[in-house]
């Protein structure tokens, strides 16, 4: 979950650099990095990985 977030804030990050906008008052492209670099951490860090899908059962 926190890896999709991060790709999505990277993204965004990206087509803001490219197009040379930014929405300045919230976020800038160095924010938007920050914010899927604090995603990617997490998702290594193992957050959130008790939420699984469902296909398992319990004896």
């Amino acid at each position: 979950m926190f890896a999709i977030i991060a790709a999505i804030c990277f993204g965004l990050a990206l087509l803001l650099d490219l197009l040379g906008e930014g929405v300045e008052p919230l976020f800038t492209v160095g924010t938007l990095t920050l914010l899927g670099l604090l995603f990617v951490a997490l998702h290594l860090a193992g957050f959130a990985a008790a939420v699984r899908g469902g296909n398992w059962r319990r004896r």
